[in-house]
């Protein structure tokens, strides 16, 4: 398994890609003309997720990345953490 960032056309989404081939989106950021939002997907309701505001992209993904999202997911299995964003996928 592998988690990576993806460009979006508002920000970039964390997506979990798993061994099966199917991808969940575990996280995002996007920019606002106040800054950038930063989202960390929960099983729950948990509004300390996430947060407004953020000065920079970076802080932003920082905040979502030390959540873990990915684990809602892979649980105690190793995930691969993939620094490269990846490309908006192609619609068809």
């Amino acid at each position: 398994m592998k988690v990576y960032w993806r460009e979006h056309r508002t920000g970039q989404r964390l997506i979990l890609d798993l061994d099966t081939g199917q991808q969940e989106e575990v996280g995002g950021v996007r920019q606002t003309p106040r800054g950038f939002d930063a989202l960390a997907k929960t099983t729950g309701y948990d509004p300390g997720r996430a947060q407004k505001g953020f000065p920079t992209l970076e802080d932003a993904k920082a905040f979502v990345e030390a959540f873990h999202p990915w684990d809602i997911f892979a649980g105690s299995t190793e995930v691969e953490f993939d620094e490269t964003v990846h490309p908006m996928p192609e619609e068809s």
